[in-house]
């Protein structure tokens, strides 16, 4: 069975994206434990709430080190909401650095008439990156379930794995680049296409044993 440590830093509710893993063929296990993290077969990072407490938490609890150290080993990682936005140099939203393992900052929307903040609810994707492994057996403008006021601004636009669009205003709704993956939207709260790509990540965690293993 796949073992997937979920970190533990108080924002969000991890159970929910525990259950979602254990539906698509997992084991995950709430942790944030170092050894933990660094002995799993890939690593989930989920999180809910505000950016500086995230950061302030993370550092806390010293994870920060194991979180770099997993993503540098080649760990297959995926970074959930604010698990997305933490990985990013800083946000508006506050004033503590980010991780800083993507170069690039978070935004806040643009106010505009016609749109509400937070962006909240069922959205279709555009997939950029259509071959990705997470969107298989995904249609192209899958519809998934958002709930943020800030949006991630890669320096690198070449990592954008889909976008979304709010408004007149088009943004990043998932980065991919080598065994790093991250989603803006709530696969645990999307339905069948949600399940199917946590699915597609469980699958890609055993293809990725196999082949450490040979």
């Amino acid at each position: 069975m796949t073992n997937i440590a979920v970190i533990d830093y108080d924002m969000g509710n991890l159970h929910s994206a525990c259950k979602g893993l254990e539906k698509a063929g997992a084991t995950p296990t709430i942790t944030d434990s170092a050894a933990k993290i660094l002995n799993a077969d890939a690593v989930v990072l989920p999180g809910v709430g505000a950016f500086d407490p995230a950061m302030r938490h993370l550092r806390e609890r010293n994870l920060e080190a194991p979180i770099k150290q997993a993503i540098a080993q080649g760990k297959p990682f995926l970074g959930i909401c604010l698990g997305l936005q933490i990985l990013f140099e800083g946000s508006e939203e506050g004033t503590e650095s980010g991780l800083g393992i993507v170069a690039g900052m978070v935004r806040h929307f643009k106010r505009e008439p016609e749109i509400t903040i937070p962006h909240m609810g069922w959205n279709q994707l555009d997939l950029i990156q259509p071959q990705l492994p997470l969107w298989q057996q995904l249609n192209p403008n899958p519809y998934v379930y958002f709930v943020h006021s800030f949006y991630v601004d890669p320096l690198d636009s070449s990592i954008n794995a889909a976008t979304v669009t709010h408004g007149t205003q088009t943004v990043t709704a998932a980065i991919a680049r080598d065994n790093l993956m991250a989603v803006q939207f709530h696969p645990e709260k999307s339905s069948d296409n949600g399940l199917q790509i946590l699915s597609n990540f469980v699958a890609l965690v055993e293809q990725y044993q196999m082949v450490s293993s040979v």
